[in-house]
């Protein structure tokens, strides 16, 4: 008896959304369909995949779990299998899906997407967004092919893409505006952290250097971050890469002791990626522009 691949992509959609209602929606099937495929793979397979909690609603079984990055895994050869034979003819096709935080989405995505597309038009590109960390455990779990995250990148396979570092924003009426740099430790009390991917290097540059990491005000966007600093309720600190992201009049200052991070594209194995996925990353790698590296 042969399983039906059907009922797998379905069991795919709804685990995507945890809901059958949003499944069926975004498919145009009706619910009641939705449901009997489900129902139909569990018995296929004698397992629970779902089960649904008063609280919390649909949630998927440990096996369900094991079961989703297999049926995704099945899902991802069967795009290669088609972009191989497309690509012997000449035709590269299939889809790809790219796991990026905002700032990268901002500046490395659009030149890449751009040469990509005049390229290979009919190949679809699927980007979702979210931090460093969601995006690690959608490549662990093959939501994603490919991901764009910041250091650090192990256990993955990754292509290193720029060198990023962190710099503090005050306004222009700020009594450090006539300072080069800004010492943390001097003015640890008045600092306001964006959070973003960099919180392993900053632990570890201020555990080296002796200063206590006092999180009294911690935010999680840059725009966030820039209202607050206009507003003067403290001294931002923010990596340059994911400032250059968003438009803002204040003044950008060295910092003292310098934070840095890596910015790389991650993957399970970049021998396995698709041949979809191989070109974009090869042509990302050789088209990103390199003036924010410092």
């Amino acid at each position: 008896m042969v399983m039906n691949m059907n009922n797998l992509e379905l069991f795919m959609k709804v685990a995507e959304k945890m809901s059958v209602t949003e499944a069926s929606r975004e498919l145009f099937i009706s619910q009641p369909a939705v449901s009997k495929a489900v129902k139909n793979l569990e018995t296929y397979l004698n397992i629970k995949l779902f089960i649904r909690d008063k609280k919390n609603g649909l949630m998927l079984t440990e096996v369900g779990k094991e079961i989703l990055v297999l049926a995704r895994q099945m899902k991802g050869i069967e795009n290669k299998i088609y972009q191989v034979a497309n690509q012997e003819n000449k035709l590269l096709s299939g889809k790809i899906k790219v796991g990026s935080f905002p700032a990268a989405s901002t500046n490395i995505l659009p030149k890449t997407l751009a040469l990509f597309r005049a390229k290979y038009p009919l190949v679809n590109i699927e980007l979702i967004e979210g931090t460093s960390n969601q995006i690690k455990k959608w490549v662990e779990d093959r939501t994603v092919d490919m991901g764009i995250v910041a250091s650090p990148f192990e256990p993955y396979e990754y292509k290193m893409l720029n060198k990023d570092y962190m710099v503090a924003i005050i306004p222009d009426n700020h009594n450090l505006s006539q300072e080069k740099r800004v010492n943390l430790k001097k003015h640890q009390a008045d600092i306001i952290f964006c959070k973003g991917g960099h919180e392993i290097a900053i632990s570890k540059v201020f555990q080296n250097n002796n200063i206590k990491l006092k999180e009294s005000l911690t935010v999680q966007s840059a725009e966030t971050l820039i209202s607050m600093v206009k507003n003067d309720l403290g001294i931002g600190i923010i990596s340059n890469f994911t400032l250059s992201s968003v438009s803002h009049n204040l003044i950008i200052k060295e910092i003292s002791p310098r934070i840095t991070r890596h910015i790389g594209i991650i993957t399970h194995t970049f021998n396995e990626v698709t041949p979809a996925t191989k070109e974009f990353i090869n042509i990302m790698v050789s088209s990103y522009d390199s003036h924010y590296v410092n």
